[in-house]
């Protein structure tokens, strides 16, 4: 009788919240720079829609209730999530690049130290 070897469920960065996130092993550390950046980017666009929102003039016929504040935020949310998820904003994807980029050189010395042998440093007094 062949039994399959247990394996660990896939852990998506998407499905942990960012404090989760932060501290799963199971996640390698790209997948995490590229939720953190979709997460602010849809930070950003949460504000972008909330002021496009905002009514430029007052009307008595606008609905003022804070049920319709609740329902506009709930939508506000919804379109930033989904629009941050699609990546066709870009601002999350350009982000994360970023961010990648420059950690990258952090973490591998560059080639010709690593190639060098130990160095030698001079006192100014003995020379």
């Amino acid at each position: 009788m062949d039994i399959a070897p247990l394996q660990s469920p896939r852990v998506e960065a998407a499905n942990l919240g960012l404090d989760r996130l932060a501290a799963s092993t199971q996640v390698s550390e790209s997948e995490k720079v590229a939720e953190v950046s979709r997460a602010f980017e849809a930070v950003l666009l949460r504000q972008i829609l909330s002021e496009s929102q905002r009514p430029a003039f007052q009307s008595s016929s606008a609905g003022n209730s804070s049920v319709d504040g609740i329902y506009r935020d709930m939508v506000v949310n919804q379109m930033a999530d989904d629009i941050s998820k699609s990546g066709s904003f870009g601002l999350g994807k350009s982000l994360a690049r970023e961010l990648q980029r420059q950690s990258g050189p952090a973490q591998t010395p560059p080639a010709e130290s690593r190639n060098a042998g130990p160095v030698q440093l001079k006192s100014p007094h003995h020379e």
